[in-house]
């Protein structure tokens, strides 16, 4: 795929993932947060287009799986923190550069879906330490709450770095690592399976039938009603983030956002997460991998 359409995808999907309105608990059209804003997430979602297209460019030029491992994922992820952070003041962005790297750098060695979806998986297990080493970085640069506490992956710790070169030890093998409690490592080493068996499909279905803001929304219902979010659960625990769940899935019993009933009950929802201080942000992540996906799909449409 064209690196450019590529890139585009991206902000894209950055754009109408933090649109989606009302999207439970979370920063969007009509609300923000003390800390950030919904422009900040607008802005984060232009200024990493940039950093998308080189790694799709680094996926073309790299097609050879002897050559995976020289894409750079790691790097790329850290140098589109450190975009953001010139640009926004706090962490807006963190899990969506994490997702979106891998399939851009996919994208760009693929033709179909099928084949980004193979690609990402295969370039993560091709991963380095240095990658590694990079994506400790990213993640203290963007002071990522409620990641890091774990003994399995202390990012705060200074001498981990020196440990991961030593040691020979991946960006894939950290992740792994870490996968049991935080959903994006899980999603990043078992072949996004959020992303593709669950959120695009929602997505692809309803964007052409229903509209953008709809399948957003229902998108993202969808994945909390399957996925306790693991933000909510390392914040707080993890009967919480199930109560969570069990909510948005009485959600989606009614109609979701395609009934007046559902969409009731969603911006009820909505103030009850805000009240008490329930973010599902990793939801929010998966949702935009969603939408981009969904772009890439239809490739063979927008491509000159």
């Amino acid at each position: 795929m064209d690196r450019f359409y590529v890139a585009k995808c991206a902000q894209i999907a950055s754009i109408l993932e933090v649109s989606g309105h009302p999207k439970p608990g979370n920063v969007h059209r009509t609300q923000d947060f003390e800390d950030m804003v919904f422009e900040d997430f607008l802005v984060s979602g232009v200024v990493i287009g940039d950093h998308m297209r080189k790694a799709a460019q680094r996926g073309s030029r790299y097609r050879d799986p002897d050559s995976w491992h020289k894409i750079g994922l790691g790097k790329i992820i850290k140098d589109s923190v450190l975009e953001t952070d010139r640009w926004v003041k706090n962490n807006t962005n963190l899990g969506i550069i994490m997702l979106f790297t891998p399939l851009s750098a996919a994208a760009g060695m693929s033709s179909d879906l099928e084949s980004v979806r193979y690609h990402a998986g295969n370039i993560m297990q091709a991963t380095t330490s240095q990658d590694a080493v990079n994506l400790y970085q990213a993640i203290n640069l963007a002071n990522a709450g409620g990641m890091g506490d774990q003994d399995q992956l202390d990012v705060s710790n200074a001498a981990a770095a020196q440990e991961l070169i030593d040691n020979d030890v991946s960006m894939f093998q950290v992740l792994e690592m870490s996968a049991g409690w935080d959903m994006l490592a899980y999603e990043l080493t078992q072949d996004l399976p959020v992303t593709f068996d669950t959120g695009y499909p929602v997505f692809k279905g309803l964007k052409t039938t229903e509209g953008i803001n709809p399948a957003t929304v229902q998108t993202f219902l969808t994945i909390l009603s399957q996925y306790p979010d693991t933000l909510i659960s390392r914040k707080y625990d993890q009967q919480k983030a199930e109560k969570v769940s069990a909510d948005a899935k009485s959600i989606l019993n009614v109609g979701g956002i395609l009934t007046r009933e559902g969409r009731k009950k969603i911006q009820e929802f909505d103030q009850e997460l805000l009240s008490g201080k329930l973010n599902p942000g990793t939801t929010a992540d998966l949702t935009a991998s969603s939408i981009m996906t969904s772009y890439l799909a239809d490739y063979d449409h927008y491509k000159f």
